[in-house]
């Protein structure tokens, strides 16, 4: 045999593997998922090389995970719409029968509908997104046109928890705060799947790791983060409010609170009128200007609690002027959370989870919080003048999102979180949970909902906002319902985001009017975005006794063949995110960081193939054939020539813009300034985003400090420079509880049903409550919580249709911990039935350890109808993937006479994905295969047949043929 030596290298002979003359490099925005990671695209030959990360991007500095690094695949997906669509006349809605239009006749059409709409009654028209990152301009296009009509997707993913911290402590979990990663040493991650923030927090763990602190993870499925967590703590779902609260009974208990940060930048020395029974009763007491009033323990007398010279009581109870007993807020919270209720014994026995963690969990945090404190040295100004020398930190920090925020409980169970931060003071400090510009917002931020509308006129005000009492319901005089949607009526008062999961349902309910035109943008409502998608898919074909469809015209704009476009009237095909331009903004959901302001573009990185048209330009081009104020100028022409010109000129206010960054005629100017014509290319040359860095004096305690709330009010984030008080006790809840006890000067429901709502879950104090399913099922025969979380590799439904990923999962299970499944005599990998009250599924089950014992769950979104995303008919997806949606319904289990109320949050109507009930037994011998199974989708006009190819080149691949000795050595003699 030869020696390694006397093998010949070739390393000199390679072939060119890569043209380079022949690729250039462009910067833009993912959209893979909602992070909005930066990214470089390698593009040759209007096709995409590869993508990697932008190292000077704030997000993901340089990290790309499998989805981003995918996105080649879904530019690739045959999936993609290739051109408008109209169903075909004399032919069934969700036939998938089509024929192909042109874009002016599918204009025409539409414009011709939404004009006597318009001039006629503008409420006829529902627009509603999904999963879409624009929504500063589709909110905008709505109110233009008159319609209330509209929402995006939060109602049914996110909005307790944006709501509960807007409504607390002026900013929130999710896309608003951030742990200060850097500094913190103990973090508690609440109910977050692996596909949130997914880059983010990976880096942000990774640090946490370096660093030493403490991860605890607090989710009843212990995957992705949890598995990497120091301590997973296995919860039973819909428990987290009392877990919380529990651990604030400890700490109230052991007096391990700041009082310090509560006097100074709470309202809990604030005092309540305490007279049970009367109006005005758990409102706050305030003097003759509104301003609430304390006892000043050294002038002994009322004093505005705003004056930053008061030194007010923080526990006390006290006769008010007018003879009224009061109570400081703080006394109230003393008597509440040291009840005996949230004792760690009682709460074991609620969430699973002994007592003895529970007071331990306390005590660790408190620990960090009060013995390990942090400093940052920078001089500071507070909001009344006050210098400093330094600030303080607490360096324990939470961050939490869906595990909560899809429970019927979720409100109240995101406040808990936020108030045990807020008594250890760690709030926006350094170590703390920091709030990321533009906030925080004063509480709650001052835009009300829009409540009236008339024709050829614009609403008066956007359609979403944040009611404060029950005066801002959008509901007639009868108190019905304004929206279609529900959202701010008495089922939903503080629907922040709107209920896009209940349009289908009371569209076709007519409930409370019938509607025109149903606009749906990115948004699988047939499919995995709608609860109980059975019987919506027959809503959505569902006609009137004329044979008219009672949903007249629908309308859908996507880029992919999902299940939704064979529903269709007509079908607008919208572009991937690497062939637009796009803008994710500080009007919107901008991409700073705790110490600095950003926001980001897309651009064009390749040119479609396909008669396709971003939705950007659709609404621009629509507003402008329509005559929307806005987009038009005083005689009547249009504005703008075409999105980017509407990003570059328009201003919501004097030199506030879309985009932040070079502002000005120059593009000198952050943040405000005139309109700059050059500000795309300005983006364009800085990698796609812009970032202001905070000045270091303004970084932290935003919420009461001077230069930040300056800053926050010229830069259009906050309408003044007052100090945010934080709201541990909620006043608007309480408004809305009077009202329903019958006790308010004001509008009052007329339904005992909806009274008893205000009355229970309405508590201005952070609560626990049951989920409001589990209250009304039999909880013996359905004794397991099911719940479904997204997988690392995939988002929503877009990636069942990545062929890289589908390498990873294309098929989902039904987990369960495996010493229950196994007394169930259900076999690993055995197929089963799971119940709910609303219907009956079969899948295929995986036994595991780490879950909790109640508790059955999934991958959302895996599952997918015959002939959708471009798939073969054989696929996976179809064959073997399933969807828990079957189970759901988008209406609480009925009770008694009373009239079906939505299966949501009562405060906010957030979509109660999680509080679903389940039995779970055996398939019968020969019983396998999922079921429900559904008729095929038809393939589209055009449609690109299903790909088994895996590989993926831009070139000729190079067949390269190198000896063991050349491998090893690497071409080196």
């Amino acid at each position: 045999m030869s020696s390694l030596s006397e093998i010949p290298v070739h390393a000199k002979d390679l072939p060119k593997f890569e043209d380079h003359d022949r690729q250039e490099q462009k910067y833009t925005t993912c959209y893979m998922c909602a992070c909005r990671c930066g990214i470089e695209v390698t593009v040759e030959d209007n096709n995409v090389r590869f993508i990697r990360g932008n190292r000077n991007h704030p997000i993901n500095k340089g990290v790309l995970c499998a989805k981003g690094n995918a996105g080649i695949m879904k530019q690739n997906s045959p999936a993609k719409l290739q051109q408008p669509l109209r169903r075909k006349p004399g032919t069934e809605r969700g036939a998938g029968e089509f024929e192909p239009i042109s874009w002016d006749e599918a204009l025409d059409t539409l414009s011709e509908r939404l004009q006597h709409i318009r001039e006629t009654d503008p409420t006829k028209l529902a627009f509603f997104t999904g999963r879409d990152q624009m929504q500063a301009l589709t909110g905008l296009w709505a109110t233009q046109f008159g319609t209330y009509n509209w929402a995006a997707h939060g109602g049914f993913c996110s909005v307790n928890m944006a709501a509960a911290g807007l409504y607390s402590i002026g900013h929130a979990f999710w896309e608003f705060g951030d742990p200060d990663w850097d500094r913190t040493k103990y973090f508690v991650l609440w109910g977050v799947a692996e596909d949130h923030a997914s880059n983010p927090i990976k880096i942000g763990l990774e640090k946490l790791k370096r660093n030493g602190a403490k991860f605890v993870a607090v989710n009843p499925v212990r995957t992705g983060y949890q598995a990497i967590a120091d301590e997973w703590v296995g919860i039973r779902p819909g428990t987290d409010a009392m877990l919380a609260l529990s651990m604030i009974h400890v700490l109230m208990d052991r007096g391990l609170i700041d009082q310090e940060f509560l006097v100074r930048y709470t309202n809990s020395p604030f005092l309540v009128v305490n007279t049970p029974g009367e109006q005005g009763d758990g409102l706050i007491l305030r003097d003759d200007d509104g301003n609430p009033l304390v006892w000043d323990l050294e002038q002994e007398a009322w004093v505005n609690g705003l004056d930053p010279e008061v030194k007010p009581a923080l526990v006390g109870e006290y006769t008010a002027p007018d003879g009224r007993p009061v109570k400081t807020v703080f006394r109230m919270m003393m008597e509440k959370y040291l009840d005996n209720r949230y004792s760690p014994e009682n709460a074991a026995r609620i969430c699973g989870i002994s007592a003895e963690d529970i007071e331990r969990l306390a005590l660790e945090i408190a620990h960090v919080a009060f013995r390990e404190t942090i400093t940052v040295d920078v001089e500071w100004t507070d909001w009344a003048g006050r210098k400093h020398d330094r600030f303080i930190g607490r360096p324990v920090s939470m961050h939490a999102m869906r595990g909560i925020s899809a429970h019927s409980n979720g409100f109240q169970a995101a406040r808990a979180i936020h108030l045990l931060q807020t008594l250890l003071g760690t709030i926006d400090c350094p170590g703390g949970f920091r709030a990321k510009p533009p906030y925080p917002k004063h509480i709650p931020p001052g835009i009300k909902p829009a409540k009236s509308a008339a024709p050829n006129t614009p609403l008066s005000g956007p359609p979403l906002g944040f009611p404060k009492a029950p005066e801002d319901l959008a509901i007639d005089d009868d108190g019905n319902p304004l929206r279609i949607d529900h959202a701010y009526s008495w089922e939903a008062p503080v629907s922040a985001h709107g209920l896009m999961h209940m349009v289908v349902t009371n569209a076709v309910n007519e409930d409370p009017y019938p509607i025109d035109t149903l606009i749906f943008f990115m948004a699988n409502m047939s499919w995995n975005s709608t609860m109980n998608t059975k019987d919506v898919m027959d809503m959505l074909r569902e006609k009137r006794a004329d044979g008219e469809y009672k949903i007249p015209h629908l309308v859908v704009s996507d880029a992919f063949h999902s299940e939704m476009v064979n529903f269709a009237d007509l079908v607008l095909p919208d572009t991937t995110y690497l062939e637009r331009f796009d803008t994710i903004s500080m009007l919107d959901r901008p991409i700073s960081e705790p110490d600095s302001a950003a926001d980001s573009i897309r651009q064009p990185v390749i040119e479609p193939d396909r008669d396709v048209r971003p939705w950007q330009e659709v609404l621009v081009e629509m507003a402008g054939r329509l005559g929307l104020p806005a987009f038009t100028n005083e005689d009547g022409s249009r504005k703008f020539q075409d999105y980017k010109d509407f990003i570059i000129n328009f201003e919501k206010s004097p030199g506030i813009g879309f985009l932040a960054g070079w502002r000005g005629e120059n593009g000198d100017k952050d943040l405000k300034g005139e309109p700059n014509p050059n500000q795309w290319d300005r983006y364009i040359e800085n990698g796609a985003f812009y970032e202001y860095h905070l000045p270091e004096n303004t970084r932290f305690y935003k919420f009461a400090n001077k230069d930040y709330l300056e800053l926050s009010k010229e830069s259009g984030w906050n309408g003044s420079s007052d100090p945010i008080v934080m709201e541990l006790y909620s006043e608007p809840l309480q408004k809305f509880r009077l009202a329903g006890q019958g006790l308010y000067d004001g509008p009052q429901p007329k339904d005992p049903a909806i009274r008893e709502r205000l009355v229970n879950y309405f508590d201005p104090l952070p609560d626990h409550y049951v989920p409001l399913e589990e209250q009304r099922v039999d909880n013996d025969a359905y004794p397991f919580h099911a719940i479904n979380q997204r997988p690392m590799m995939m988002y929503h439904s877009w990636d069942s249709q990545n062929a890289w990923l589908r390498q990873i999962l294309a098929h989902n299970f039904l987990y369960m911990n495996r010493q229950v499944g196994e007394k169930l005599g259900i076999e690993d990998e055995g197929w089963a039935w799971v119940e709910s009250h609303n219907g009956k599924i079969r899948v295929q089950v995986k036994l595991m350890e780490g879950v909790n014992e109640n508790t059955v769950w999934t991958w959302n979104a895996i599952g997918k109808q015959k002939g959708a995303w471009g798939l073969s008919e054989d696929a996976n997806e179809s064959q073997r993937g399933f969807l828990m949606n079957h189970l759901i319904s988008e209406l609480l289990p009925p009770k008694g006479d009373e009239k079906r109320i939505t299966n949501s949050d009562p405060v906010t109507g957030q979509a109660a994905w999680y509080d679903l009930k389940v039995r779970i037994y055996p398939a019968g011998p020969g019983e396998e295969g999922i079921w429900p199974e559904f008729d095929r989708v038809k393939p589209l006009p055009g449609q690109k047949p299903a790909s088994e190819t895996l590989r993926y080149h831009t070139h000729d691949a190079v067949n390269l043929r190198r000896s063991m000795a050349d491998v090893i050595s690497r071409g080196e003699k």
